[in-house]
């Protein structure tokens, strides 16, 4: 039977999983992630060898979801939250450490191809899938294949700018990036929570819950990220105009947004019809992983 590994690198975890032929897991471990990146090497290369004895076969293709991507003029890792990673060739590396060919993607990629293979995303041509979360990213699928593009940032809709922004919304928040008002600056939890709290405030838990509550700093916070978030969507229909778009992260969970930005995005669509299909990932925190499994199935993929 031949396996298709994938690998989730996170901040903290690192998942592995073995998909058999059906696309079933058959495997799945965790493991604290490292913070050198001999250390990443040695326990990624450690958890393919120990899940290809586990499962007693040799030679399964490995795909990798990292916070960041590979430059295509230089094949080094770029634009990491893990910084360690930043300017290493790490598909050369784990290529050379497992003996086999290796298929790095950024993990918003790895997101949309699971949910397009098998999760919110089946069945629908076009699906753009979206990471809210620590940080905020997308994810193009277009009939199974994932769209990179030449320059390999095809769905870095975190690092554009807020479209029909407020004059107290402009210039926004200063980016990571070296920009002002990214997206990722204003939609991901820490943005939330900081909305929310105040400055420095970095976790958004219990914000649903504390706005049903009658709090009312709460319950406007929500209401700006909402509106950001369907402006944000609505720009992205009126370029690529997909079938469905699917959110995953941690605030993928806020299930007011499943009503509410399908309803705020209809002023900002160029059209008479201004219809969303918007879904949470169906694999939850499992589908990068998932995906990177299945970067070796998305055709064209390099």
């Amino acid at each position: 039977m031949k396996f298709r590994i994938g690998i989730d690198l996170g901040g903290t975890k690192t998942e592995i999983v073995a998909l058999d032929e059906a696309g079933t897991a058959r495997l799945r471990r965790r493991a604290s992630t490292p913070q050198d990146y001999d250390g990443i090497l040695g326990l990624m290369a450690g958890l393919v060898e120990a899940a290809e004895v586990e499962l007693g076969t040799r030679g399964a293709s490995v795909g990798v979801g990292i916070p960041g991507s590979l430059s295509p003029a230089t094949g080094l890792v770029r634009n990491a939250n893990t910084q360690c990673l930043n300017g290493r060739p790490l598909d050369r590396d784990l290529r050379e450490a497992l003996g086999r060919p290796v298929r790095v993607s950024n993990d918003a990629n790895c997101l949309a191809l699971s949910e397009a293979a098998d999760g919110a995303g089946a069945g629908f041509g076009v699906v753009f899938a979206v990471i809210l979360g620590t940080g905020v990213g997308g994810g193009l699928v277009v009939d199974g294949r994932l769209i990179e593009g030449p320059n390999r940032v095809a769905g870095e809709w975190g690092h554009t700018p807020l479209p029909w922004s407020a004059p107290e919304e402009h210039p926004g928040p200063a980016c990571w990036c070296g920009q002002r008002g990214c997206l990722e600056t204003l939609l991901c939890g820490p943005a939330l929570a900081a909305d929310w709290k105040g400055r420095g405030e970095r976790d958004a838990t219990g914000i649903a819950e504390a706005a049903a509550a009658g709090d009312a700093a709460a319950g406007a916070a929500l209401a700006r990220h909402a509106s950001r978030l369907a402006r944000a969507l609505a720009a992205v229909t009126n370029l690529i105009d997909p079938d469905v778009v699917v959110l995953g992260g941690g605030l993928s969970n806020l299930a007011h947004l499943y009503e509410e930005v399908p309803r705020l995005m209809a002023p900002h669509v160029f059209g008479d019809v201004a219809q969303c299909r918007l879904r949470p990932a169906r694999h939850g925190d499992s589908s990068g992983v998932f995906g990177a499994a299945r970067l070796w199935d998305s055709p064209g993929q390099a």
